[in-house]
């Protein structure tokens, strides 16, 4: 019975994710397989996690968008994702506005980890979120946000802080679920 199970994502897990997630059993069965024939120790490393993000994002450079995805999501700082801490950041980068992705969105742009935000932060983050965007997608950017840092700029004033101050958890999560075009330059929609 102990080998039944070895291929297989464990009952609990499969749980957590399905409570947790959007994913259904199925799909995350699915993702489980995947995931193990990718990574047979049953952990995914930066650059791995890099090339598996690129894919989603393939007319972009979405390299460094994809370090600080992994930076957010690797809890232990180990420096690798396990199965469960993957699928939970496959999920929280393709849902809506929920307060769960906005608590994540913050430990994105929360880069040294310390509990707040800074402009300089905001900008390392908006600079990585533009190379997402395809040079074809470029144009159609309204003049105030059509660089890394006017959009940095713009988000950061949605605070009404000082460029020496900083942003705490609970007020990030206001001022993005108060304002539609925070919540837009947070992240990248790619044009459908």
């Amino acid at each position: 019975m102990g080998n039944s199970k070895s291929g297989a994502v464990s009952k609990e897990i499969l749980e957590d994710l399905k409570l947790n997630t959007k994913f259904s059993e199925t799909e995350i069965a699915q993702w489980y397989e995947n995931f193990k024939r990718q990574c047979p120790t049953g952990r995914i490393s930066k650059e791995e996690f890099q090339n598996i993000y690129s894919k989603f994002f393939p007319d972009s450079d979405a390299d460094t968008y994809a370090q600080h995805v992994f930076r957010s999501f690797d809890t232990n700082d180990d420096g690798t994702l396990d199965f469960k801490e993957y699928i939970i950041a496959l999920h929280m980068t393709s849902t809506g506005k929920t307060t769960r992705k906005l608590e994540w969105a913050f430990s994105l742009f929360d880069v040294d980890k310390n509990g707040y935000i800074t402009k300089a932060e905001v900008k390392e983050i908006c600079t990585a979120i533009f190379k997402l965007i395809p040079k074809d997608e470029l144009s159609a950017l309204p003049s105030d946000e059509n660089s890394a840092e006017k959009r940095a700029d713009k988000l950061w004033k949605f605070f009404e802080k000082g460029d020496n101050d900083r942003v705490a958890e609970g007020e990030f999560i206001k001022g993005v679920m108060e304002n539609e075009v925070a919540l837009r330059l947070i992240q990248y929609q790619p044009l459908k």
